[in-house]
């Protein structure tokens, strides 16, 4: 307390104190309001508060009291052992002023257990059990729990919520493994001190979300423009954990969307152990799901909208931070963008699928393509996504080094020599090509039967990252991959040679294939896998550039060799020529797939066809295999 008598000038001050206050609003040489709480043979004891007494020793004692008296007194002394020793103060005039309780506030990283302490602390959760009312809090240093009861299953302190700023005062006691804040006073702060320790929390949130300085895995010029763009968005995740926000992991279901996803699950929820004091909370505020097709649909938004907003009128959770990996770049993702406009959902795209930026910036708030650098799709998202991961949550580096090597291999990345840095960081980590390439075709075999399943703990199992038994780990991949290599001859099988091939008038051949007629349906491989594997054969076979297409009764895959193609204008310009075609697709430029109209299938190939004729051959394409994606 900084005021004393002399701060009111002539006239003396008594303060009179508050209940709530404690012996830390005390000063010595100050007067105070008191009553007499006891008579004894060498003294009075006088009360300031319920809290806060102490002796007027018989010594100094001017006249006699009674229990109950209201009196005035100085205080002498604060003996190191707490006791406080009293004079009585006499005055003809004094003002009296009050005191309120100014607590020592303690930051929440400095919480322990059994203290006793008031945190100032922005509200980031609130849910309601069958008994107490738990609020979740950060003040920036830290989060924690806090618990309120007033009777089982009534919200306690209902005015407040999510986003408020507010002083609790309690005890740190552990609960169910973890500790929390047992309340014993909860007020939202005034307007003034909202603003205040807003931007002190904000403040501190950005300051815990920087990420470590770090270098890439491997050297690599062409990949230096995305880590920086990575390093930004690693912040803002962490920024959006430490705000209390769930995180939503969106990717294909595919080798490379996986290697994506499951290193970056890793590291969220290594991060979210480190900074929430209860250890299960990334049960409850990570989730992982994976789309069948190549784009964000607007069944998936509707399920994780839905999700969100149950989790939200359920546990008070805030709307989640929605991460796209391995989509999310093209036009098709746009409607469920605009969907989740209407919801306060930030959205980061991680893709190296061509893009279509002017269409999907506006409605996202961060964009990763190689595309936006003049790259394309050698840089594969599970590359990107691995340094994201590791600058969210650099512990979980030792067990992601060998996953770009399988995504490059599952997409097929051209760029030899970063594939081989890559091979060698695998190999460090105990994994030949061989089975770099066995870890990804069982991943893509997986993906299929698990379809919009997450799979969690067989993915991690097969790709090889987090908590796994290594003799469990290949057998799972022997046994997987030999299933898919299997089901792939069947299916190519099945294919035989009812294909037709012609010769363009560039010189390059083109083979299409009736998927509809000649596979066997519902069953691994997918149309665009076995497209693939399909132009695999037929590359192998022929010298000249090759162009495969497998059609369906409303689709048509697209696989290209040494042709020069660029497929998402292919899609623009057949969708503005055929009228009612309904036609609509993408992904790379050599490689693709597109959707219409059954009944405008002839007519949408025909015109297809035509416009792969006038394509010119490219020769440095020729000479590599290029990505499988596009199902």
């Amino acid at each position: 307390m900084s005021e004393t008598p002399e701060a009111a000038g002539e006239i003396p001050v008594v303060f009179d104190l508050t209940p709530s206050c404690t012996t830390a609003d005390l000063t010595e040489g100050a007067a105070y309001h008191a009553v007499v709480d006891g008579v004894v043979a060498y003294g009075i004891f006088v009360e300031l508060t319920p809290s806060i007494s102490g002796l007027i020793h018989e010594s100094v004692l001017e006249r006699s009291h009674a229990v109950g008296d209201r009196l005035t007194v100085t205080l002498s002394e604060i003996r190191d052992n707490g006791d406080l020793s009293f004079t009585e103060f006499d005055a003809d005039a004094y003002e009296t002023v009050v005191v309120e309780h100014a607590p020592t506030i303690t930051p929440v990283a400095e919480l322990a257990d059994g203290m006793q302490a008031t945190v100032d602390v922005r509200v980031i959760q609130t849910r309601q059990t069958g008994g107490p009312t738990l609020f979740r809090v950060t003040d920036g240093t830290g989060i924690a729990d806090a618990s309120a009861f007033t009777a089982a299953g009534v919200r306690a302190y209902p005015a407040v919520e999510v986003g408020d700023v507010v002083r609790i005062s309690g005890t740190m006691e552990e609960h169910a493994g973890s500790l929390q804040l047992e309340v014993d006073s909860l007020e939202r702060l005034d307007a003034d001190a909202q603003a205040a320790h807003t931007e002190a929390i904000d403040a501190a949130i950005a300051e815990r979300a920087e990420v470590e300085a770090s270098e890439p895995l491997i050297e690599w010029p062409a990949f230096d423009p995305l880590f920086t763009e990575l390093m930004e968005v690693a912040t803002q995740l962490r920024r959006y954990i430490l705000e209390g926000r769930p995180v939503v992991i969106r990717h294909h279901a595919d080798g490379d969307g996986m290697c994506g996803a499951v290193p970056l699950e890793q590291a969220v929820r290594s991060f979210m152990t480190e900074v929430y004091p209860d250890p299960e909370t990334a049960r409850h505020l990570l989730r992982r799901h994976p789309s069948k097709a190549p784009y964000y649909e607007l069944e998936d938004v509707t399920r994780d909208l839905q999700a969100a907003r149950a989790a939200q009128e359920r546990h008070g959770q805030q709307m989640p931070v929605l991460v796209m990996l391995d989509n999310g770049s093209t036009e098709e993702d746009v409607p469920a963008y605009r969907h989740l406009a209407h919801y306060d959902i930030p959205t980061i795209v991680i893709d190296h699928h061509h893009p279509d930026p002017e269409a999907v910036d506006p409605l996202v708030d961060a964009h990763i393509n190689p595309y936006l650098h003049g790259e394309d799709y050698r840089i594969t998202t599970g590359m990107m996504s691995v340094e994201l991961a590791r600058a969210v949550a650099p512990a979980v580096t030792p067990m992601v080094r060998h996953v770009p090597a399988v995504a490059g291999l599952m997409d097929r990345s051209k760029d030899t020599e970063a594939m081989a840095a890559y091979r060698e960081l695998a190999a460090a980590a105990g994994y030949d090509d061989d089975e770099l390439r066995d870890v990804g075709e069982a991943l893509d075999y997986l993906a299929y039967w698990l379809r919009y399943h997450h799979g969690a703990g067989m993915v991690e199992t097969v790709l090889g990252v987090g908590s796994v038994d290594p003799t469990q780990q290949a057998a799972l991949v022997e046994f997987l991959a030999t299933e898919a290599a299997a089901a792939v001859d069947d299916q190519l099988t099945a294919i035989g040679d009812a294909y037709t091939e012609r010769t363009l008038a560039s010189g390059a051949r083109l083979v299409t294939v009736d998927l509809d007629a000649w596979t066997h349906r519902f069953t691994y491989p997918p149309p665009g896998k076995t497209t693939g594997k399909l132009h695999d054969r037929l590359t192998t076979a022929f010298d000249e550039p090759v162009i495969t297409i497998g059609i369906g009764p409303d689709f048509a895959v697209m696989r290209s060799d040494g042709v020069r193609l660029d497929i998402p204008q292919m899609v623009a310009e057949l969708d503005a020529e055929i009228a009612g075609g309904g036609v609509n697709g993408g992904g790379h430029l050599v490689v693709g797939s597109i959707k219409f109209v059954p009944g405008r299938r002839a007519e949408v190939i025909e015109a297809l066809t035509e416009k792969m004729a006038d394509a010119p051959l490219d020769a440095a394409i020729g000479t590599r295999p290029q990505s499988p994606r596009a199902n």
